[in-house]
């Protein structure tokens, strides 16, 4: 399943929100450099849907603060 993440990168405090069933806003504390930020929203996603992070990638949105995920979910 494809799910729309709004991303805020070099936060001071984490936050996860849930807005529909496919669109969630983030906020990490990593910043945007040497994929860090993306990396942990991977990880933020996967432990969500409890699934590893090999099963979640970004289809599109690297380089941006709105991405599209792919969620393996079976």
């Amino acid at each position: 399943m494809y799910i729309k993440v709004r991303v805020t990168p070099d936060a001071k405090r984490e936050t996860f929100e849930k807005n529909s069933s496919d669109h969630f806003t983030l906020s990490v504390k990593e910043p945007a450099e040497q994929n860090r930020a993306n990396k942990r929203v991977i990880t933020l996603i996967a432990n969500h849907f409890n699934i590893s992070t090999g099963k979640v990638r970004i289809i599109s949105g690297h380089h941006s603060g709105s991405k599209i995920l792919n969620v393996s979910i079976e």
